[in-house]
């Protein structure tokens, strides 16, 4: 018998909790969990910039013939001044369309580890739960180094600079372009630039994941720091992916850039596509041709960031009715105003979840993050009621 010497494998925390949401059969119940945005309806609705662009290539493609490794061309051109704006004159760019967001971070993996396999990935800690997984999958070793300093619940400088003089030269960096999953706490201006100095000191390599561009202070704000590092270092990956900010997260949409010199970066491009045949071949179109499709007709561009804007305003309400509620317990949601995106992270202990899941309905993560962006209005007071009754 087969696969009988495999050691099984432990749950996703939060797939794990949206399975157990679903089979609760109560009527109040809150889903905190999963990182989809809801309406003020409670759901997670097709975009009508994406509806009008699937109508368009539903009357127009003429073909599902194969496009190529690197994926639609006219999709990464449009993609590239959206992710990353203007570039230094000396840096050239080289994009290739990948399997979401997830996707581009794990062929980024495979393409670090095959140019120096006893490198280490550093990212801030608290992170998204698969960071350190699909870098390890590659191969490569994982640190991580504190993110949040628990006084100022702001950036800790001190342990960035710290894990940054710790690293190798060739070390790789990882971090959150806005919107930081999942403290909402993001790097200020000044702060990118120190980073950017930092990593260029010790000739350290920043992969940035920019998952929620638009959904925290809008496109050029959640840009901005971006546009700062690559100002400074002479090279970066960068994971964008469309899920969020297009709502069409099971459509798997995502791109991989390299920025640097022109020679490093002809030879990552042709290390990619070497990389991403031999492991799917080529990334399903669909997703792919409806962001192409906005971003290159002015009138669906206009739709669609009219939708974003209103999305992230929506999020940015919830924020301000949360912070109204102040602090419970330990919980100080007066901060959830400072912060951005769709996550917060909350020093709820591992009793207090299971009690807010058994006793009110309220699936919360293991490790206290919540999607604000899962609730609705209505929702906050019974939130906030759910938190006293267990925190306070």
């Amino acid at each position: 018998m087969h696969f009988m010497t495999l050691a099984r494998q432990a749950d996703d925390p939060i797939l794990a909790m949206g399975a157990a949401f679903s089979a609760d059969v109560r009527d109040r119940k809150l889903d905190l969990g999963i990182g989809v945005y809801r309406d003020e309806c409670g759901q997670t609705p097709v975009m009508r910039a994406v509806k009008e662009a699937e109508r368009r290539l539903l009357i127009g493609q003429p073909t599902k013939s194969y496009l190529g490794v690197e994926g639609d061309r006219a999709f990464l051109a449009g993609l590239e001044p959206l992710a990353l704006g203007d570039v230094r004159a000396d840096h050239a760019v080289t994009a290739i369309q990948t399997v979401g967001g997830t996707g581009a971070l794990r062929l980024a993996a495979d393409l670090l580890a095959r140019e120096k396999p006893d490198r280490t990935v550093w990212f801030g800690a608290p992170s998204w739960t698969n960071h350190g997984a699909l870098f390890a999958a590659a191969g490569l070793a994982v640190r991580s180094f504190r993110h949040l300093d628990p006084r100022s619940q702001d950036m800790d400088e001190a342990a960035f600079g710290e894990a940054v003089e710790a690293a190798r030269e060739g070390d790789v960096f990882v971090l959150h372009g806005c919107c930081h999953n999942p403290t909402g706490v993001d790097a200020s201006a000044a702060q990118w630039r120190s980073i950017g100095r930092a990593l260029a000191r010790r000739n350290l390599l920043p992969l940035v994941d920019s998952a929620y561009h638009g959904l925290g202070q809008g496109l050029e704000a959640d840009r901005a720091g971006l546009r700062i590092l690559l100002e400074e270092v002479p090279s970066a990956l960068v994971a964008y992916s469309c899920s969020k900010n297009f709502a069409i997260y099971r459509e798997r949409v995502g791109a991989l850039f390299v920025v640097g010199g022109r020679q490093g970066v002809e030879l990552a491009a042709s290390n990619l596509t070497a990389l991403a045949r031999a492991t799917y071949s080529m990334p399903p179109d669909h997703g792919a041709a409806v962001v192409r499709t906005i971003l290159h007709s002015e009138e669906l561009s206009a739709i669609w960031r009219a939708e974003l804007d209103a999305m992230r305003e929506r999020v940015r309400g919830l924020r301000g009715l949360l912070a109204q509620e102040g602090r419970i317990g330990p919980v100080d949601l007066g901060r959830l105003a400072t912060q951005h995106g769709f996550f917060s992270s909350l020093a709820i202990a591992p009793a207090d979840i299971a009690r807010l899941r058994d006793d009110h309905g309220v699936y919360v993560v293991p490790s206290g993050r919540i999607n604000i962006a899962g609730l609705r209005e209505d929702q906050v007071g019974a939130f906030a009621a759910a938190l006293r009754a267990v925190l306070a």
